[in-house]
């Protein structure tokens, strides 16, 4: 719909003006008419992703798999323990991830750390599927790569010297 408003001629001058002149009122016309373009709302505008988006999908992903104990490398690891115990600290879904995202497609790259006794070539195969599936179906990019990397294995008894350092400290 159309909207076109018009101002009514003002009354014609004399020779003589003594006041200021008034403008007649305006009225006002609808008709159909085109919306505003032609393309679709959806074509009508750019979307970008940043980095830590993809970067924080693809950690939750990996996370999800059964056998996936950490991720990120030793230092890594050793800051987001300290972060964990501090009162108000979050944990980092995007420590042991690294991206590259373009206008279209993505790269990932991925450290983990595996439980103890589990096939590490079957761990990474189900994380690369699950990652590619979550950032593609979550941001539409086409994700050409996810690199995984075992930095660690989880043992059993690590979980006790931990629980026995934490007890002697009380």
């Amino acid at each position: 719909m159309t909207v076109q408003t018009t101002a009514q001629p003002t009354a014609p001058e004399t020779a003589r003006t003594t006041g200021p002149r008034k403008p007649a009122p305006a009225s006002t016309t609808l008709s159909d008419g085109v919306p505003g373009t032609a393309e679709p709302a959806a074509t009508r505008g750019r979307t970008s992703i940043a980095d830590v988006v993809v970067v924080k999908i693809a950690g939750m992903a990996a996370r999800e798999i059964p056998g996936v104990h950490d991720m990120g490398g030793g230092l890594s690891r050793t800051l987001g323990a300290v972060r964990d115990r501090v009162p108000g600290g979050r944990p980092n879904v995007g420590r042991g991830v690294k991206v590259e995202v373009g206008e279209r497609q993505t790269a990932i790259d991925l450290d983990l750390v595996v439980e103890y006794g589990v096939a590490i070539t079957e761990v990474a195969h189900d994380v690369r599927e699950n990652v590619i599936a979550a950032v593609e179906r979550i941001t539409g990019l086409e994700v050409v790569e996810v690199n995984v990397t075992v930095n660690d294995i989880h043992l059993p008894e690590d979980e006790d010297t931990a629980t026995a350092v934490d007890v002697r400290v009380e």
